[in-house]
């Protein structure tokens, strides 16, 4: 469930599910710093649960200081340092309350435009993005984040053929650099930065094939054919297919589904 609180929130939406709607990270920040955050997260946990919904996709990890910018309203609105910060905290009090998390949107959006209604490229070198746009991932990881999410911008630095949800290099940076051994998604498949880029047919075969575990699809009626015929024709591995199986396997029985 998107929680992320402001603009992007679903479940409070509803004045017959919420007693009020979930205000933005830096909302809650300005109220009441850190307690504010923690607070929030908490009971965004408790009303989830409640709901039989038992994974979140948040928090907001990309960092983002320009007010212009299109990510800059879902994020904290600080430095890399205080963004970690922010993901640390949240990713630990949702993992207290057995709720998954989901660090988005790798390898960070930072003052990009909106891959929701356009083909983005992020020009930044390598070393910016290690310096400034991987620390909160880092520091969720070591918080023990459940899932990464990744964006659809076509990152120059590391793979400039395709977007990051569907590079090879972004997903063997985020297991091998970062050492991120949970699962990771991609974003929504139907956003314009991919669904412009290839055929929707596609999409979620090649996002698999990058070494995603899950995809996020409303074309899922096409593409679940496609990918069952790629493992039988050998062009998506089994073996691979039962890793990314095992991982979310392994992620509900974190979340004690299992």
């Amino acid at each position: 469930m998107d929680e992320e609180g402001g603009t992007v929130t679903r479940i409070s939406r509803n004045p017959n599910l919420t007693d009020q709607r979930f205000l933005s990270p830096q909302q809650l920040y300005a109220q009441g710093g850190w307690s504010a955050i923690e607070e929030d997260t908490a009971k965004k946990a408790e009303i989830l649960k409640a709901y039989g919904i038992n994974a979140g996709l948040f928090p907001v990890a990309d960092v983002s200081t320009d007010p212009q910018s299109f990510i800059y309203d879902r994020t904290i609105g600080v430095d890399a340092q205080g963004t970690s910060a922010f993901v640390e905290r949240v990713v630990q009090v949702l993992q207290k309350h057995h709720v998954g998390s989901t660090l988005k949107h790798f390898p960070g959006y930072g003052n990009n435009r909106d891959s929701h209604v356009e083909i983005v490229t992020d020009d930044r070198p390598l070393s910016a993005l290690r310096e400034t746009d991987f620390l909160p991932f880092a520091a969720g990881i070591k918080a023990g984040a459940d899932s990464i999410l990744v964006a659809h911008t076509i990152v120059n630095s590391i793979d400039k053929t395709v977007p990051a949800s569907i590079s090879k290099p972004v997903h063997e940076l985020l297991r091998n650099e970062l050492h991120f051994k949970g699962v990771i998604m991609t974003d929504d498949l139907d956003m314009a930065g991919l669904s412009e880029f290839i055929p929707q047919k596609e999409a979620a075969l090649q996002a698999l094939q990058a070494g995603n575990d899950l995809v996020i699809s409303s074309t899922y009626q096409e593409q679940i054919p496609f990918v069952v015929q790629a493992v039988e024709d050998g062009r998506y591995l089994e073996a691979d297919l039962n890793a990314s199986v095992k991982r979310v396997l392994l992620w509900k029985e974190a979340l004690h589904l299992l």
